[in-house]
């Protein structure tokens, strides 16, 4: 019996070293380095080594150019325990009236029926309770004041009493984190996380690309934590990942159809615009369609798409999910050498590190949306 490596987690792992991992944002933000994806005459993969700012040039007019404008909570907050001692929220998703979803440090401590308090410099405190463990995400359910019931509501109190949750592996933290782990259009308040590959993109670059005719439109996916986390099961065959919250709206659908319409090709800025798009593609069988609720699609090799043609994206974790949909555009071995490549020539990896171009013209044929 062969075995289909694509569908080993195994086969998505590789060696990164530690100095590689950026731990601060290079400025301006259009001057990280971009790895630029090319067939030559016999059609094997290449790369050419540019900066982002150069993603003009590979740029089309007529293009629509897709671009996530969820915005960052700063959504870890610390607290005190009724007996002095401190702990630590993850604040991630909304359950009505008031309750969230928390991850916990420590969480064994905090247990269902404790009062915790919310505190910061010049703030009042604020009491909380600790309702119940939630057995899925391993985190808690937290009884905030029944005014903050959804991501609006509670982003003033995230402001005045939270911090900005920068992934573990940075360990490097500034001033400038609250504006600087943000796109430069975030607009709708929702994500634990930064969807990475915009935050390249400076307003002079977004400017330039308008001057140049091409066109931009955009989706929100409040990215969530999972999307980072590596996985934990061999066997992809069944795999499920979690849901995240997608609005793909009437705006976007008309824009990718005059891009249609045109010969423009549908360019996503960064996997969750994928992940928005394809899932709204998927419930509406295969065509694009108006979605506002959760997705939770697997993209992962064999996968043919309804709407992206191309991708701008970043370098991302071993054994993870986003790994899984880059292949799926471009295939398992030729994404490791890649990065094998990447990680020889110092390019820097994850949320602040440089960017991978990924053009229509090298997706595998039979991942391609029927409309090229």
């Amino acid at each position: 019996m062969t075995i289909n490596l694509d569908l080993l987690l195994s086969s998505y792992n590789y060696e990164l070293p530690s100095e590689l991992i950026a731990q601060m944002p290079i400025e301006p933000r259009h001057s990280a380095g971009l790895l630029i994806l090319k067939k030559d005459h016999s059609g094997i993969l290449r790369s050419n080594h540019a900066k982002v700012w150069d993603w003009l040039n590979e740029l089309k007019p007529n293009d629509l150019i897709v671009l996530n404008n969820t915005r960052v909570l700063k959504a870890r907050l610390r607290v005190r325990r009724s007996g002095g001692g401190l702990a630590e929220l993850l604040v991630l998703e909304a359950k009505g009236q008031g309750k969230w979803l928390c991850l916990a440090r420590p969480a064994k401590k905090l247990r269902p029926g404790e009062t915790i308090w919310l505190e910061a410099l010049e703030q009042e405190s604020i009491s909380l309770t600790v309702i119940s463990n939630d057995s899925n995400t391993g985190g808690k359910i937290v009884q905030f004041p029944s005014c903050f019931s959804d991501a609006e509501s509670i982003e003033g109190l995230l402001e005045r009493y939270g911090e900005v949750p920068l992934p573990p592996y940075i360990r490097s933290h500034a001033q400038h984190d609250s504006q600087r782990y943000q796109t430069r259009y975030a607009f709708h308040p929702g994500a634990v996380a930064a969807p990475t590959a915009g935050l390249h993109l400076s307003d002079e670059l977004l400017e330039e690309i308008t001057k140049r005719g091409i066109k931009q439109a955009h989706v929100t996916l409040h990215v969530g934590l999972g999307t980072f986390r590596p996985l934990e099961i061999e066997d992809l065959s069944d795999l499920q990942l979690h849901s995240e919250w997608v609005e793909v709206n009437n705006d976007l659908l008309k824009s990718v159809a005059e891009c249609r319409a045109n010969r423009g090709r549908v360019i996503a800025v960064g996997t969750t615009s994928v992940r928005a798009l394809e899932g709204a593609a998927q419930k509406g069988n295969g065509k694009l369609k108006e979605l506002k609720g959760p997705v939770d699609l697997v993209i992962k090799p064999g996968y043919k798409f309804s709407v992206v043609d191309g991708l701008l994206t970043n370098f991302h974790l071993p054994k993870s999910s986003l790994l899984l949909l880059v292949s799926a555009l471009i295939g398992r071995e030729d994404l490791l050498a890649l990065y094998e490549e990447a990680i020889k020539c110092q390019y820097r990896f994850y949320s602040y590190g440089d960017a991978m171009w990924i053009p229509p013209e090298v997706v595998l044929p039979d991942a391609r949306p029927i409309s090229m």
